[in-house]
């Protein structure tokens, strides 16, 4: 059976260690000394020098704790391609989206298209680098500075992306990220967020710990989006690792790269200036009947592949105003990512390649 993914196992013997010594420690939760060393691990190990980090208890939290303190329940400039997370956080706090499409080869928002969706209640941007491909940055920060919007980047595929010699986690008013257990670093379930001004991320931190200011004091409402010592300390071990992490998954994705039919699958162009991490493999189909022809194939074969992103999020059922995307749309019917993870051999992948190449 080869998934789509498996979660990267780090050393058994130094996480045991760590647990070890949580429990030595009996401090399991409540901004513990682990959670304080992953965040300053992340920061060393992406050389993130503007931003401060709060690791959280997953990714989600991030976006809606972003929403809280920057949308205002205003509308919500967004993308229809990105996981339901980004859609679903925006109506948790009760903004509108407002949906742009996105670039036909790139699959990020398309930044041409943002200006005329703006309007008077507009307070914010909220894009994603798609499967860690980053959005053309300059232009969507641009936008904001001349009407004045806060710019959120879903970076939640994103973690050892570089962009144009710094951490993609560096740019806009905030970023976030995933540490699920799918993605290439993970602490099992968590996330954080990336915050250059001070003030703003003063709010951030306050707001993931219900507010506390101090043990008895409130500096505003909040929630409890803590990361806990045992997450932080698996996060710890796998970030020991990454390096490791990026190099067989790229050696996979070129694999893939130079034996699948281009004839018959295109693939997402990444962005100049973009050091990349090899996060997922998508590939875009000719049509959707070759895609589902392919995806029976591949089941047959106990090979499990995920149509992602799947559906375009401006066609879901709970949203009270329906919008034609075309271009995402058109993608989200054709696109599908094939396994990919540690430790993948040419074997498995050369029989991927044949069955996708014959179901043409």
């Amino acid at each position: 059976m080869i998934p789509v993914t498996k979660s990267y196992e780090p050393s058994r013997e130094d996480f045991h260690k760590l647990i070890d010594a949580i429990f030595d420690n009996g401090w399991y939760t409540n901004r513990g000394n682990y959670v304080k060393l992953l965040e300053e691990n992340i920061k060393g190990k992406l050389d993130i020098k503007e931003s401060q980090v709060t690791c959280m208890n997953n990714g989600t939290t991030p976006l809606q704790i972003s929403l809280k303190l920057l949308g205002h329940e205003g509308e919500i400039i967004t993308t229809p391609f990105s996981y339901v997370a980004t859609t679903s956080s925006i109506l948790w706090e009760n903004c509108t989206p407002i949906f742009v499409d996105i670039h036909p080869e790139y699959l990020t928002i398309d930044e041409t298209k943002i200006e005329a969706a703006i309007s008077e209640k507009t307070t914010c941007i909220l894009a994603t680098h798609v499967f860690g491909n980053p959005c053309n940055i300059e232009a969507i920060e641009k936008i904001a500075k001349k009407y004045n919007l806060y710019v959120i980047y879903d970076a939640a595929h994103c973690f050892g992306v570089n962009y144009k010699g710094k951490s993609v986690f560096e740019y806009g008013d905030i970023s976030t990220c995933s540490f699920h257990a799918t993605k290439l670093f993970h602490t099992g379930e968590g996330g954080a967020v990336f915050c250059k001004d001070p003030e703003l991320h003063k709010k951030i931190f306050y707001s993931h710990n219900f507010g506390h200011f101090g043990p008895e004091n409130y500096h505003g409402i909040g929630i409890n989006g803590k990361m806990s010592e045992f997450h932080a300390v698996l996060g710890l071990v796998v970030l020991q690792d990454l390096n490791k992490i990026i190099s067989s998954r790229r050696f996979a994705s070129e694999q893939y790269i130079k034996k699948l039919d281009s004839s018959i699958v295109s693939l997402l162009k990444i962005r100049e200036g973009t050091d990349y991490n090899y996060s997922y493999f998508p590939v875009i189909f000719n049509s959707e009947e070759n895609l589902l022809k392919t995806i029976e194939t591949l089941c047959e074969h106990e090979i499990f592949p995920r149509r992602y992103f799947y559906p375009s999020l401006n066609n879901l059922p709970y949203l009270s105003k329906k919008v034609e995307m075309a271009v995402s749309e058109n993608i989200t019917q054709r696109i599908l990512c094939l396994p990919l993870f540690v430790g993948m051999d040419e074997e498995e992948i050369d029989l991927i390649c044949n069955i996708v190449n014959a179901n043409s």
